[in-house]
């Protein structure tokens, strides 16, 4: 017999590993159930949910060139439509936009009002020229080297430091 991809077959379960358990199908064909393919619930241990010698019901999802077939056992199983499609979420409650803080809806990336320069966010009313954006890119640059020297002038072996 072929075994084709979608086919429900049930098998013996020959072999338990920590990725999945292995299935002997009819006519020593052997094929894989993955950890993930068991249960619709998490699988910890395999051994949680199957024993050696189990008769499971499993359905064929892939057969690999190689001869390799995996199986699945979750999918196996018949479930009415009504439980097949995930229930609708219920609707997160809306606190006013605030994530962390206060800085209101504005806040993004994680609620850090802040923009990749670490400056405070600050919405412009009109784009900046170049230059504008040049004088404040030279002037934060120049802080920061300041800063840096600052920092590295007191430590032993910084560049620059002043040796006694």
């Amino acid at each position: 017999m072929a075994i084709e991809v979608g086919t429900k077959l049930e098998g013996k379960v020959t072999g338990i590993t920590h990725f999945g358990a292995f299935v002997d199908l009819s006519g020593g064909v052997t094929g894989l159930v993955h950890i993930s393919e068991i249960a619709d619930n998490y699988v910890k241990d395999v051994n949680d949910h199957l024993k050696i010698n189990d008769v499971v019901t499993v359905k064929v999802i892939n057969v690999d060139k190689d001869g390799k077939i995996g199986l699945s056992i979750k999918q196996a199983v018949d479930r009415p439509a009504s439980e097949a499609a995930a229930p609708p979420r219920a609707p997160r409650p809306d606190r006013g936009g605030e994530r962390f803080g206060s800085g209101g809806p504005s806040q993004g990336r994680g609620g850090f009002n802040r923009d990749r320069g670490g400056r405070p966010f600050k919405p412009a009313a009109s784009k900046p020229s170049f230059e504008d954006k040049m004088s404040r890119f030279l002037k934060d640059s120049e802080e920061r080297i300041s800063s840096l020297k600052k920092n590295t002038e007191g430590k032993r072996g910084g560049r620059g430091a002043k040796r006694v």
